[in-house]
């Protein structure tokens, strides 16, 4: 089992920044990689960005690159991701998700039923 607990999340004007934290317990946290996925009001959850398990690796949406920096520390069991010159749509509730790609890298990062296990979601708001 796997609990993950999201903070940071808030209003924000367009141009600002907000660091997303999420908390994660379970033995396997360091051997999987790590993502995080957003959903705006009346759209699908859409891939932001990942982490590999050691965190070696990363990947981003194409709306976020060069804006959005994810990592991790696998010693505080915790998930960052940093959002910098944030637009209005970027605005929707940000989840932390943790999959059950093990110790691997590979297009799978990217699609959410590869993701087991989920926070409760954090809300940021980018206004203009």
């Amino acid at each position: 089992q796997v609990q993950l607990v999201e903070s940071g999340g808030g209003l924000v004007l367009a141009g600002g920044s907000l660091r997303l934290s999420c908390a994660a317990s379970g033995r396997t946290f360091s051997s999987t990689a790590m993502a995080w996925f957003r959903q705006a009001p009346g759209k699908e959850r859409e891939f932001v960005s990942a982490v590999s398990w050691n965190g070696g690796s990363t990947a981003y949406a194409n709306s976020v690159k060069g804006r959005f920096t994810i990592s991790r520390d696998n010693a505080k069991k915790m998930v960052y991701l940093q959002m910098n010159s944030l637009k209005p749509e970027d605005t929707a509730v940000y989840y932390c998700g943790a999959s059950r790609i093990y110790r691997s890298w590979d297009v799978r990062i990217r699609q959410s039923r590869e993701y087991d296990y989920w926070g409760q979601g954090t809300q940021v708001t980018v206004s203009s």
